[in-house]
């Protein structure tokens, strides 16, 4: 796709959905002695996450981990929604538009691997880490500079602003 074409997409995006584990972070599961689970997040992603609410444009997090460190994230960084456990994400698309007046064209969704897909297939902006699965890489608009834990969520904020005739 031209970066024309990418800006044109972004231009119409009105919120920012991102999947959490290969995209906010490296992936990885960590665990610690005792058995907790731990995932390390890119401070840059929070600075992401807080320059495009200030130009209102809500961040949504979805996750099908099960995950109270993910709720922890979101709330230190006044996440607008989160959804976590959701197993078929493209499902949530229709709940998103009612509550926030949007429509899927308005919507930009960054994903990693074969469950972000479906959803991926239904906004009007889809995006994915460099270390992606090829098959999502495929499918993406736009594939990113950086690996998934390293300012995914950042560098597609930035793009979505830079449309905006905003300042960041």
């Amino acid at each position: 796709m031209t970066n024309k074409k990418i800006l044109e997409k972004c231009k119409k995006i009105k919120i920012l959905i991102s999947d959490v584990d290969g995209v906010l972070t490296d992936g990885g599961m960590y665990y610690s002695k005792n058995g907790e689970e731990l995932k390390k997040f890119n401070a840059k992603d929070g600075m992401g996450v807080e320059s495009l609410q200030k130009k209102e444009i809500p961040v949504i997090l979805m996750t099908k981990e099960n995950s109270k460190i993910v709720l922890q994230r979101a709330k230190k960084l006044k996440i607008n929604k989160s959804y976590i456990g959701i197993e078929k994400k493209e499902d949530k698309l229709p709940e998103i538009c009612k509550k926030f007046k949007v429509e899927p064209e308005n919507i930009a969704y960054i994903g990693d691997d074969i469950n972000d897909l479906e959803i991926m297939k239904k906004v009007g902006f889809s995006a994915s880490p460099n270390n992606a699965v090829e098959q999502i890489k495929r499918k993406s608009h736009y594939i990113c500079k950086l690996n998934g834990g390293d300012g995914v969520l950042r560098e597609v904020g930035e793009l979505i602003l830079s449309t905006k005739n905003i300042k960041k």
